[in-house]
């Protein structure tokens, strides 16, 4: 099969697959949402399908691409490495767990929390892909760590960082928030923060956000105007009630722009 690889974009079960050569040039890609294969070249024809078999279903049509957009030849051409889209929430969280993380139990108790409520957001987030939303998961920001979730859609572009409720009161103030009777977190600065160097590098608005998973209660000060919280539950209708602002190809330019880590480590 001419040493054929089939790659993901975005999250399992949505998005597109990609067939990719050795080198890591796309020769074709399955959409699931339109059930369509586009071959680059015919010449690629045979042996697309044959390593697309296994993921095919229902009444697909395979032949040439529409005339790709600047944004689609960029994508086309990301080698794998270099593209985040494939993050799993808490990829590396996943990663630390899975090989071993620094620090005793009450370390690694807290890493898998953390890692619940980072699965919990982004199994929400990922579902708003079937309407035509992008999101990015681990996107690493120079001098403030990993952003854990990115997301773009018509409403325009969010970052988001999750903390865990923990069962308890959460409160959040302009600088910090407050989970229970833990000391107090800088974690609305940091978004800020955040959402600032998002801004600069996708040249675009960013909304900041937190999401609180598992609170028995959020209690936001009336002052806190510059940052969204979320809960789980009422995520998905809360980001919907956010006027719309981008259209479909807005949408896929800042997501092809945004999965890529040079546009977050300009040095790599």
């Amino acid at each position: 099969m001419d040493g054929l690889k089939v790659l993901p974009s975005g999250r399992p079960g949505r998005g597109r697959l990609y067939v990719n050569r050795p080198d890591g040039q796309a020769v074709a890609w399955y959409d699931r949402q339109t059930n369509r294969i586009s071959v680059l070249s015919d010449g690629w024809r045979e042996a697309v399908l044959a390593v697309l078999r296994p993921y095919l279903s229902g009444d697909w049509t395979i032949g040439p691409p529409p005339v790709p957009t600047r944004a689609e030849l960029r994508r086309l051409h990301l080698p794998p490495d270099r593209d985040l889209a494939p993050n799993r929430p808490g990829e590396t969280l996943l990663g630390e767990l899975e090989y071993g993380a620094p620090g005793g139990s009450r370390a690694r108790h807290r890493m898998r929390r953390q890692l619940v409520a980072l699965q919990r957001t982004g199994a929400e987030l990922d579902l708003l892909e079937a309407e035509d939303w992008r999101v990015v998961h681990d996107v690493p920001l120079p001098g403030l760590g990993l952003l854990d979730h990115l997301l773009i859609g018509p409403p325009g572009v969010f970052v988001l960082r999750t903390v865990p409720g923990r069962r308890q009161r959460a409160q959040v103030g302009d600088l910090l928030l407050t989970v229970g009777r833990a000391a107090p977190a800088p974690d609305p600065r940091w978004i800020r923060r955040a959402a600032s160097h998002a801004s600069r590098a996708l040249a675009s608005p960013v909304t900041a956000a937190l999401c609180l998973t598992d609170a028995s209660r959020v209690e936001v000060a009336p002052t806190l105007r510059d940052v969204l919280v979320l809960q789980p539950p009422t995520l998905t209708p809360t980001l919907h009630a956010v006027p719309a602002t981008l259209k479909p190809p807005d949408v896929e330019a800042l997501f092809t722009t945004a999965r890529t880590t040079t546009t977050w480590l300009p040095n790599q």
